[in-house]
């Protein structure tokens, strides 16, 4: 199965139009959003285009087709309007070769914070709006696809896409600058 992973779309209406295309044009059979959907937050300006009613029915129409983890802007009331569950605070994935990936916002579950991890493990977030791919603990990577709509770092607006065991980073037009597969050869484990 081919995911779409993006995140941090902040209400803008602009910019979650053109992740809609990078969807269609990529074909993937799921959207994982990372949260952070319908709000900018008291620590960033309005993205352009920011209008959440639209980005509301942008989502709703696609909602059979997307899953998502709470951002740290993501309420109860966003629940109340949107019609796909968006108050997990995480999922888990497994992939293609025996890997787990954690996904999170990041607010909560991140490198410094990690969630229980066995080593191999994969922890996907959002929040920091800047794309990564770090080793970090015991034999764990952290992979962020940015930000759609409010890049930082001089990053570009982007997503992920994740098939089998391997990810791509995006730029919104497709264009493809970073990507990883993860060896399926994983590390003992103890326990097993």
């Amino acid at each position: 199965m081919k995911l779409m992973i993006a995140s941090d779309i902040h209400g803008s209406a602009l910019f979650c139009r053109k992740m809609l295309e990078a969807f269609d044009r990529e074909g993937a059979e799921r959207l994982l959003l990372l949260g952070d959907l319908l709000y900018h937050g008291p620590r960033n300006d309005l993205p352009k285009g920011y209008a959440p009613k639209e980005v509301i029915a942008l989502l709703n129409d696609r909602r059979e087709r997307i899953f998502c983890v709470r951002g740290n802007c993501d309420t109860e009331v966003d629940q109340m309007v949107l019609r796909f569950p968006i108050m997990a605070d995480y999922a888990v994935l497994p992939l293609d070769n025996g890997r787990l990936c954690y996904a999170t916002h990041g607010h909560v579950f991140n490198m410094q914070s990690p969630p229980p991890l066995c080593p191999g493990d994969l922890l996907l977030q959002g929040h920091t709006h800047v794309p990564c791919c770090e080793a970090f603990g015991e034999n764990h990577f952290c992979l962020n696809p940015g930000s759609v709509s409010i890049p930082k770092e001089g990053s570009e607006r982007g997503y992920m896409t994740l098939c089998g065991a391997s990810f791509a980073w995006k730029t919104l037009d497709g264009r493809i600058y970073m990507e990883k597969t993860f060896d399926p050869a994983l590390p003992e484990r103890s326990g097993t």
